[in-house]
């Protein structure tokens, strides 16, 4: 009973991966459009202040997109970046040879990335574990290549504790995980400390919806 059980999970996380893919794909095409007026709000100033305290090091960045965040590496980061999306990693790379910078950028699902262990000095990822099928899976991944001591950095929307806030966003996920991809309703504090990190710190950047997260994996 239990290798059917398991055999069946893992069919739903491919299956959720695959629709991942596909959405994001379709995404791709008008994605950065659809963002700039956000980008010119308020998600470029998060990124910048996210970026600021990103330590120099080999870096992995989980989820780059069409590579909003390349603008924001600076001297000393040697960043890999990967992404599941065929379509939004097309426009990444389109972008950084535009900005001419030197950033590995790479087709890989963070649920199972193909780096060795203890492979990067931190990581970093903007609004992308709303998306990750199996978040709790992807971060410890994460936690899995970077070093002992080492810092993940992240930007991320999540369910708030506010009501009606939360009552809307819990009725409102499944419509925004059809349209977009994404989750509205993750609780990505608590995931990244299932995934074996310590949370060193949070802030709230748009009420409690948006948050800054630097957790750091135990020695």
């Amino acid at each position: 009973m239990t290798m059917k059980t398991d055999s069946a999970q893992a069919g739903r996380s491919g299956d959720q991966t695959q629709a991942t893919v596909r959405a994001y794909n379709r995404a791709s095409r008008w994605y950065d459009l659809q963002e700039w007026l956000p980008e010119k709000l308020a998600m470029g100033g998060w990124r910048r202040r996210l970026w600021a305290r990103v330590p120099e090091g080999r870096l992995l960045e989980i989820g780059v997109g069409t590579g909003r965040n390349l603008s924001y590496h600076r001297e000393g980061h040697s960043v890999v970046a990967i992404d599941i999306s065929p379509g939004m990693l097309a426009k990444a790379k389109a972008k950084a040879r535009k900005l001419r910078l030197s950033v590995d950028l790479r087709l890989m699902d963070a649920q199972h990335m193909d780096f060795p262990d203890e492979s990067f000095d931190a990581a970093v990822a903007t609004f992308v574990f709303c998306s990750v099928p199996d978040p709790v899976l992807g971060l410890a991944e994460v936690r899995r290549v970077i070093k002992p001591g080492g810092k993940v950095f992240l930007l991320e929307h999540v369910l708030s504790k506010r009501q009606p806030i939360r009552w809307m966003m819990e009725r409102l996920n499944g419509a925004a995980r059809a349209a977009a991809g994404a989750n509205i309703n993750r609780d990505t504090v608590t995931n990244v400390e299932a995934a074996g990190f310590a949370v060193l710190e949070t802030q709230n950047l748009m009420g409690d919806v948006v948050k800054l997260i630097v957790a750091q994996r135990p020695d």
